[in-house]
């Protein structure tokens, strides 16, 4: 079993359904009392956040980057960034390691590409749904990406940031992040990219007719297929 290096703190919530789900798929897939071989690096969410609302993503990067090679010291053999938003640096990340990043992005397309999904809806933070550094890296895959209107960004935002990353999951909230999938639907996307892990608090396939590519769920599955192989 190889290693696997997390760096976390993205929020702490999204760190614990990383490490949580990692230990549970070892333990189905090996039996017994097998876990993961992991090594955590876990930053303050707070120091990211208030860098990345001041747009000064070199010191962002240099943050991720030393944490990074501390867990690739520690026996890290390949790593993960357990966050979408901060993907925005995964590059100058991975430019700084010996060892590969598994990029969320390159996952969650190989997913919609398995199930004939050509169209897809991406949901995740304000930042990430305006930006286009994720979803330019899911269109390279040769998907057509869709986001949300600009009218429902602070929303979900607000779910996101004041609700979920404090473990609160509430009914009305999921209603509407549903009514806003459901328009994507409308609009042509043929399935829904949960790009946050609090999402997948909140959004499960049983709550939509839409399908959900739930971006932690698969990023954890190709990271248990990789360490495992």
């Amino acid at each position: 079993m190889q290693t696997i290096g997390l760096i976390g703190g993205m929020s702490w919530e999204s760190s614990a359904v990383y490490y949580e789900a990692l230990n549970r798929g070892v333990e189905d897939r090996l039996g017994g009392l097998s876990s993961a071989r992991t090594v955590l690096s876990s930053v303050d969410f707070a120091e990211v956040t208030r860098l990345q609302r001041e747009e000064r993503w070199d010191e962002v990067a240099a943050l991720l980057t030393e944490a990074a090679r501390g867990v690739e010291r520690a026996g890290a053999e390949f790593l993960l960034l357990c966050t979408t938003t901060f993907h925005r640096v995964a590059e100058q990340v991975e430019a700084a390691i010996d060892i590969p990043l598994l990029h969320l992005a390159d996952v969650v397309a190989d997913a919609c590409r398995a199930e004939d999904v050509e169209s897809v809806a991406f949901l995740g933070t304000s930042f990430a749904m305006s930006r286009s550094f994720f979803t330019d890296r899911l269109a390279s895959h040769g998907l057509q990406v869709l986001v949300p209107e600009e009218r429902h960004h602070e929303t979900v935002d607000r779910i996101i940031y004041d609700e979920l990353v404090h473990g609160k999951v509430d009914d009305g909230s999921r209603r509407t992040v549903l009514a806003v999938i459901e328009e994507l639907w409308d609009a042509g996307a043929g399935g829904v990219v949960l790009g946050c892990t609090e999402l997948e608090l909140l959004v499960r396939q049983a709550d939509s007719d839409v399908p959900v590519f739930p971006c932690t769920t698969l990023h954890v599955s190709a990271a248990l297929d990789r360490a495992l192989a």
